[in-house]
């Protein structure tokens, strides 16, 4: 039996906004990162095969979309990008299992062409753990 499939649509990221999560608008794509620094520990008692330790963990979140006017996700963000703050974020992963944690803005550049929609592209690196939470009543 095949599992049910989610559609990419339905993944949203949000931004904390004074205790409220909200969600970034116009957003069209997001990829959240999780990666692990492997440390090489091959001896010569390896057999010729390389060795590999896990090491520290990192993630991050990519996004981009369209820029909606008065988004207040998109006006915190912004200013959190001035003040070089942190921002709490949470990727929401129906039917349930959201990532969130805490993270820095690497960059968030706003496109303005001429003959197209104005965008925003967001990178986020984390600092501290990534939590994922089990969906309710599992």
């Amino acid at each position: 039996m095949a599992g049910n499939k989610v559609a990419g649509v339905d993944v949203l990221v949000s931004v904390d906004i004074e205790g409220v999560q909200t969600v970034i608008g116009g957003q069209s794509g997001a990829t959240l990162n999780r990666e692990t620094n492997l440390i090489e520990v091959t001896s010569k008692d390896d057999g010729q095969w390389a060795s590999s330790v896990p090491g520290v963990r990192s993630w991050s979140i990519e996004a981009e979309g369209f820029v909606v006017v008065d988004d207040k996700a998109l006006d915190a963000l912004e200013t959190i990008c001035l003040t070089n703050g942190q921002v709490t974020v949470d990727v929401a992963f129906p039917p349930g299992k959201p990532s969130a944690g805490t993270a820095l803005i690497e960059s968030l550049p706003l496109e303005r062409p001429a003959d197209d929609a104005v965008s925003f592209s967001l990178s986020l690196t984390g600092t501290g753990p990534l939590t994922v939470t089990a969906p309710a009543g599992s």
